[in-house]
């Protein structure tokens, strides 16, 4: 009876000193890349991303080769437990990073009754917004998920859903003003549209088998870095980091402003939440005291609080002072981020390390004949404003 007593209390202490040692990785600033990639990395791509700088690596593998319909859920119309296959070729990845000596945070795309647009026609999926029985399902996905991957080293955080988005269809416009959005929170509460009530559940459910690792929530409205204004406190969960995206002024930083006649360029009046404004450095710093000035107010550390994605189209001119601009924020603020993207083999528009130039027809022959990516990378102009902070 004692040597069982004693083995179960050094297990315990191993628990323990695994699941410090996880947030406590948050309690520093960290620097990577996002990597959103067709074809599984291998581990050659973690140490090039690991070889500037990064730290960590926030990785979806919706656009991965999936078993079945949907990859690692089965099918986002009914989970019934996790595709065996998809899950190995996930472990496979992450030891991958592992190897390379990046900590991981993996971040779906896709959970049940949400399934994301690019795979889904292009059509915005709303079912998880409307029905709680898709909540069921996906706190089961991710029970399911953490007790799969609980003790893999790489493992440093669970992004429970990339750029959750209630409120497009519920009835709040993108970037109210808070009150606004306040009002609308208090009449959807305990709704399915609720999405701090998501996260609650999800939160449990992955505690019932994993008690450590840490949870990393996006905020809404696609991760606006002004959506978390509507939560009226933080999770109970001291495990818990709170995630925004940075894309604003999303009218000049996107895709579609390089096929305007005259694209909206930064600096410069753009577009936003209704009517234009000037977007220069200020302003970008004034938007984004939004998560922070919410923070403060809910009583958590500015070390929880994590820009999980940021960017702006490489052949924009004014893109390389845009970069600048937001991680000049960032840095003076502490936080930990991660910017879009690194080394993507689907889509050229926000990797920096091939310049301003267009990509050459082999790049796209080879998304088409799903082989690996042929371009070679370096460290260009548009890059050095994101690499001189991960070599610092």
């Amino acid at each position: 009876m004692r040597h069982w007593i004693l083995t179960s209390l050094f297990l315990l202490a191993i628990q323990s000193a695994h699941g410090a040692d996880l947030i406590e990785f948050w309690n520093t600033p960290r620097h990577g890349g996002n990597s959103f990639n067709r074809l599984p990395p291998n581990q050659a791509y973690f140490q090039a991303l690991q070889g500037y700088g990064a730290t960590w690596v926030r990785l979806s593998y919706d656009k991965w080769q999936p078993e079945q319909r949907d990859f690692l859920l089965g099918n986002a119309d009914a989970y019934q437990g996790l595709a065996t296959a998809d899950l190995a070729q996930l472990r496979q990845v992450l030891d991958h990073a592992h190897g390379a000596g990046l900590k991981v945070v993996i971040a779906p795309l896709s959970l049940p009754g949400m399934r994301w647009s690019q795979n889904n026609h292009d059509q915005f999926d709303d079912r998880l917004w409307q029905d709680k029985h898709y909540w069921a399902q996906a706190a089961a996905f991710w029970r399911d998920l953490a007790q799969a991957l609980k003790d893999h080293p790489a493992v440093a955080a669970y992004n429970l859903i990339n750029e959750p988005a209630p409120e497009k269809l519920g009835g709040l416009a993108e970037h109210a003003d808070p009150q606004r959005m306040q009002q609308w929170y208090a009449a959807q509460q305990g709704g399915p549209r609720d999405l701090p009530g998501l996260y609650q559940q999800l939160l449990a459910a992955i505690r019932e088998v994993d008690p450590d690792t840490p949870i990393m929530l996006d905020a809404g409205w696609y991760a606006a870095a002004d959506a978390f204004a509507y939560w009226p406190a933080a999770l109970s969960d001291e495990r818990v980091l709170y995630s925004v995206h940075m894309y604003e002024p999303y009218a000049a930083t996107s895709a579609p402003n390089m096929t305007r006649k005259k694209p909206f360029a930064y600096p410069g009046p753009v577009p936003f939440a209704g009517h234009t404004e000037q977007w220069n450095a200020q302003r970008v710093a004034q938007y984004l005291q939004a998560p922070l000035e919410w923070f403060d107010r809910v009583k958590l550390p500015h070390s929880r609080l994590v820009v999980g994605e940021f960017g702006c189209m490489r052949r924009l001119p004014g893109c390389q002072q845009y970069l600048e601009d937001v991680l000049t924020v960032l840095d003076k603020n502490a936080l930990h981020w991660a910017f879009y993207s690194f080394r993507e083999d689907s889509w050229d528009g926000m990797d920096y390390e091939l310049g301003t130039a267009k990509v050459p027809w082999r790049y796209w022959q080879a998304i088409e004949q799903g082989t690996e990516d042929p371009l070679k990378r370096a460290a260009t102009a548009a890059f050095e404003p994101i690499r001189k902070r991960l070599q610092q």
